[in-house]
């Protein structure tokens, strides 16, 4: 009679062996029940080890480097059926969003290499200024020290809310991406400007120019810029409201040539942004108006975007060529398909600072001596690349357009192309040089690719 002696079980690993020497079909065994819970996370660790763990928010690049942030990435506390056994923790905590958000941050690219600062802030981490009628957030040199030349806004106004009258010591510049508003200014001469600005529209008032701002639209939004990263310093902004709480009412008076008794309703402390009523914007001025090369409005919304020789998205640009007023600042409007790369290059006059509109993003910056960073950008993403730092910006979503402003302290926006310098560059020093066919140089495109799809 046939007869079954013992099972044998070793870690999880079941052995039949038949009395008589004859063999006994081995049943199914699942992996749960080979390994035990305590080896399972250190064989898990193992597996995530051997292939790259960006994507998923884990430091490790599949050949060997990195290790997990913790056994397993988990956007949830654990359940109140798992143990501290299931999963094995290696860090203190991990912000998994943000992981997720960077995976540059991470290590993803094996070329970076060095020490290069943080360049990127998102108007996210800001602190809002909620105000009655819209609200206001800055990145300025405290939130992004790399940010010398630029600091810059996200400010929102409700229709007919204005932006008080106030002049700086820095000059000012603006594009509008939501609704629609009025601006109106005065400059030195007693010429003045009052225009209606759409959605994709700029406006630029020089340093010292006084100016307001109104929402026109149910809700309105705009970017602001000024040609300093150190906008909040004291000295930089001047309300009327409070200049006028501040200085004596007999001289107020006397300067006006009104009764004293006009001023008692001034604002103790100015309001920053007001509800009004959307303003008729009727005013003349015996002086003449700010227009032609003298406008500080330019209206992008009326200009086709250019499309550039290397296919792939449009690059607007507006400075002093076709913008004289715009003297400090000079800007561009970029958007790329997916895919789509804005070509490796670098800016001879000025750092450039850019706000993310729309999109996903990567982008590498090498600032010599061996040393260059990627970082990750998503629409909200402030950045800046460093004075003559060499660049590239390519768009990383597969269904979405990438949109920017980059913005420059500078006249002019200007940029030198490293293919087409490589391509003007006698042919033997190039490959000489890179240690490359010379038949790859010889290929190379001597036009400006700019964008390539």
């Amino acid at each position: 009679m046939k007869s079954f002696a013992v099972s044998v079980c070793l870690v999880g690993l079941v052995f039949l062996s038949n009395v008589n020497g004859g063999p006994v079909a081995r049943p199914e065994i699942s992996h749960e029940n080979r390994v035990s819970k305590h080896l399972r996370p250190v064989l898990e660790r193992r597996q995530a080890q051997s292939s790259p763990g960006f994507g998923s928010g884990q430091p490790i690049d599949g050949n060997g480097k990195g290790a997990p942030l913790d056994g397993k990435s988990r956007l949830d506390p654990l359940s109140p059926d798992e143990t501290s056994e299931t999963y094995l923790f290696f860090s203190g905590g991990t912000n998994t969003a943000l992981d997720l958000q960077n995976p540059d941050n991470l290590g993803q690219q094996s070329t970076d290499n060095g020490l290069v600062v943080n360049l990127k802030w998102s108007f996210s981490d800001s602190k809002t200024r909620l105000l009655n009628g819209g609200w206001v957030r800055e990145q300025v040199v405290t939130d992004l020290p790399s940010s010398h030349d630029i600091s810059a806004a996200q400010q929102h106004l409700t229709k007919g809310s204005l932006r008080e009258l106030h002049w700086h010591r820095v000059a000012e510049w603006g594009y509008v991406y939501e609704g629609e508003i009025l601006i109106s200014a005065v400059d030195e001469n007693g010429k003045n400007q009052v225009d209606t600005l759409q959605t994709g529209d700029i406006w630029y008032f020089p340093k010292g120019q006084a100016h307001t701002i109104q929402g026109l639209a149910d809700q309105n939004e705009y970017l602001l810029a000024f040609d300093d990263g150190n906008f909040d310093a004291t000295g930089t902004t001047f309300m009327v409201d409070d200049w006028i709480a501040h200085t004596p009412k007999s001289i107020l008076a006397k300067n006006f040539g009104v009764d004293p008794s006009v001023f008692d309703t001034v604002p103790a402390q100015d309001p920053y942004i007001l509800k009004a009523n959307v303003s008729n914007g009727n005013i003349d001025s015996p002086y003449g108006t700010l227009s032609g090369n003298a406008s500080y409005a330019y209206h992008l919304s009326q200009h086709e975007p250019v499309q550039v020789p290397g296919g792939g998205g449009t690059i607007s640009i507006v400075d002093s060529r076709n913008f004289p007023a715009s003297s400090t600042l000079a800007a561009a409007v970029v958007t790329l398909k997916p895919g789509a790369l804005r070509e490796l290059h670098w800016h001879p006059n000025a750092e450039e600072w850019l706000f993310f509109a729309q999109g996903r993003a990567r982008a590498t910056v090498f600032i010599g001596g061996a040393n260059a960073r990627t970082f990750d950008f998503t629409a909200g993403d402030t950045a800046v690349f460093p004075d003559n730092s060499g660049h590239y910006v390519e768009n990383t979503s597969k269904n979405e357009t990438l949109v920017w402003i980059e913005l420059y302290k500078s006249d002019r926006v200007a940029d030198i192309s490293l293919t087409q310098w490589l391509a003007l560059t006698p042919v033997d020093i190039v490959a000489s040089t890179l240690k490359v066919p010379v038949s790859v140089v010889r290929g190379l495109k001597k036009e400006k690719q700019l964008i390539i799809a």
